[in-house]
Formats: structure tokens, C-alpha cells, sequence
């Protein structure tokens, strides 16, 4: 049944594209209530150059501040992030009954699909995505029998280099509150588990009438986005509201997670961000969703409390928080929390008072 839905819902997003957006809204924008852009804020994410000696101490600086930043010279070959947006062109680009034939199975996490967060909203949005955990091959061998070769070698590659950059933040991210990776355990010793989601956000014909992937923040330890050239993704910051992340050639944007956000004891927010539609242009996003191993318990780091700063959250397995975000979305973090913030000591997070339909 749950496999039916998925697809029904599928098949009446792609009606919708054909069609146009006359039908299409999602919860909280009514005809009179369009999306705030902020496109004139002063407010910049920051663009950090990991080559920067100053680089730990930019990149703390980003995380406390606004929990999502883009970073330069990181290390990932541009052909590589070229192939992988072209190889995520030709699988939307596929007739939607050959991408229904790698569609995720009911209880599933890997396949084609429309996005998870929609169950928490009524009206559809205008995005399609294909999530891949562990091999890519069974679904690729689905997409294309006989040529699936050369779209896994890619995925298997991208992965590969999107590790080790997720290794190299997390040091920094780490070293600017005074820790070390030798500090998390498992950091060092457990091999971690990531998801590859590719998302498509086709030309909108009213984009003030739809959006493309409603506000959320991810269920991770740290995410690392490629985009293409088309502007859409846009982050909340508080005191500001929402401001575009504009696409800068070879730079990648990195979003701090749930999980992150417990390690650190609330002191790295996990940022709510949004994908916004364009009128004319097709936006493809690659995100890298970078977790721990699924039954390694996360919990405030030991460094980072005391009698004046306590934990904050209980320990919870990336697993068991993935079910209570399935359950409770935006409240995940609430459900979680041990204590209210004493002292001064902000929990900069769980995102209750910002809309987002």
C-alpha cells in the first residue's frame, strides 16, 4: 500500500509538470501569501576557502552563526562534480515509467521517489529525487539493463571523494569547539553511513505557487550539497529570515545537521533551509548526506559539558532518530531534549516558531 501511495504520488507530480502549476500549492502559501525571496538582505553565507590558514576558526565561526556555508578549494575534482551532475541529468531526463521501475519499496530508504518530507504536507511539491545507500547497482541495473556501468562508477566515485571532504569538515568543525576526532570514537574507528540523494526541480510555470522542497533541516551529521548553476536553495537565519544561497561554480554548500547539532550540545544549529523553483530553468541538486554508523549513539560531547552547560539531549542511534523524524518532522529535536538551555547557554535550534509551509 505504502509502495502505491509513493507512486501515486509520483505519477500526479508528473502530471503537474505537464499540466502546469494551477493545482499545485503547498500548505501555508495562499494565493495572497508568496514566499519571502529576501534577495536584497545584506546578510551573505559565507564562502569559506579551506585552504585558508584561518580555515577552523572561519568554519566554527559559520557553523555557530548560521549552521550552512560554502566552501573552495576542497578538494573535489571539478570533472568529477561535472560528471555527477550529468549523470543526474540523464536519470531524470529517463520516461517516468523506466524511473517507476526503481522506485523505492515500501519500507525502503534507496530508489526513486518523490521527497520523504512530503507526507507532512497536503499539496505536492515540484520535485522529484533518487536516494542511493550503499550500492547503486541494483537500482541502476533497473534504469538501464545493459548500460548501468558507467552511472555507478561515477556514484562510487563521488562517494568516495565526498567522504573524505566529510572527514576533513568534520575535523574542523570539531577543532573549532576544542575537539578532537580522537575524541568521538567511532569517528576514527567505524566506517560511516551516508546516502546520495539527487534531487530535480523541473521549470515551474508560477514559482510564487510552489515550492520545490518545503523547510526542513536534515537528520544528519553534516551535509555537503553540489548545485547546478540555478539559483533555489535558500537558508533561514534567524534575525534575517530566509536568504538565497547562490550557486558559485565549484564550490560546494555544507549544511549542519541534527546530529551535529546534539554532538555539539546546540552550540552548531542545524539550519532549516527551503528549494525554491525557477520559471524558466531546471535545477538539479546532489546532496551527500554524511551520518554516523546507524547504531553508534550520538550525544552531547563530554568536552562540551558540565555542571553550567549540561546535555542538552539524550544519546540516540542515527537510526532510531531517523524514526522519530519520520514521526515528529520539526519537532524531532524537542523529543529529544533533556533540559531546557540554563545559564546563557543558547540551544540556537528546534526551528518551533519559523513557518514552514
Amino acid at each position: 500500500m505504502a509502495q502505491w501511495k509513493d507512486t501515486a504520488r509520483v505519477l500526479e507530480f508528473s502530471a503537474f509538470a505537464r499540466k502546469g502549476i494551477e493545482k499545485v500549492k503547498v500548505r501555508g502559501l495562499g494565493d495572497h501569501e508568496l514566499p519571502s525571496h529576501n534577495s536584497s538582505t545584506p546578510d551573505q553565507v559565507p564562502v569559506i576557502n579551506l585552504e585558508d590558514p584561518n580555515a577552523m576558526k572561519l568554519v566554527g565561526h559559520a557553523c555557530k552563526t548560521w549552521g550552512v556555508f560554502q566552501v573552495t578549494n576542497h578538494g573535489v575534482p571539478t570533472n568529477l562534480l561535472q560528471q555527477m551532475e550529468a549523470a543526474g541529468r540523464k536519470l531524470f531526463a529517463l520516461p517516468m515509467q523506466q524511473k517507476l521501475k526503481a522506485a523505492r519499496s515500501p519500507n525502503g530508504v534507496s530508489g526513486y521517489g518523490v521527497a520523504r518530507i512530503s507526507a507532512f504536507f497536503p499539496k505536492l511539491m515540484w520535485s522529484e529525487g533518487f536516494t542511493i545507500v550503499g550500492s547503486p547497482y541494483e537500482h541502476a541495473r533497473k534504469l538501464w539493463p545493459n548500460r548501468y556501468s558507467r552511472f555507478c562508477d561515477v556514484i562510487e566515485e563521488y562517494k568516495e571523494e565526498m567522504n573524505k571532504l566529510a572527514q576533513k569538515l568534520m575535523s574542523l568543525m570539531l577543532g573549532s569547539l576544542g575537539v578532537t576526532m580522537e575524541d568521538v570514537k567511532w569517528a576514527t574507528t567505524q566506517r560511516s553511513c551516508p546516502a546520495l540523494q539527487l534531487n530535480s526541480y523541473p521549470a515551474c510555470p508560477d514559482p510564487d505557487r510552489a515550492m520545490g522542497l518545503a523547510a526542513h533541516t536534515d537528520s544528519t551529521l553534516l551535509t555537503i550539497l553540489h548545485q547546478n548553476n540555478t539559483s533555489g536553495l535558500q537558508a533561514h537565519k534567524e534575525g534575517t529570515g530566509w536568504v538565497t544561497v547562490p550557486p558559485i561554480p565549484g564550490a560546494l554548500v555544507i549544511n549542519v545537521g541534527d546530529l551535529l547539532h546534539i554532538l555539539s550540545n546546540g552550540l552548531y544549529p542545524s539550519v532549516l533551509h527551503r528549494a525554491m523553483v525557477n520559471r524558466t530553468q531546471h535545477r538539479l541538486s546532489v546532496a551527500y548526506l554524511y551520518g554516523p554508523p546507524s547504531n553508534v549513539e550520538i550525544s552531547p560531547l563530554s568536552k562540551l559539558t558540565d555542571q553550567v552547560h549540561p546535555p542538552l539531549y539524550r544519546a540516540v542511534t542515527w537510526s532510531e532518530y531517523l524514526g522519530t523524524k519520520a514521526k515528529h518532522f520539526n519537532k524531532a529535536l524537542s523529543s529529544v531534549r533533556l533540559c531546557g538551555p540554563l545559564n546563557g547557554f543558547a540551544d540556537t535550534n528546534d526551528h518551533n516558531g519559523v513557518r514552514v509551509g
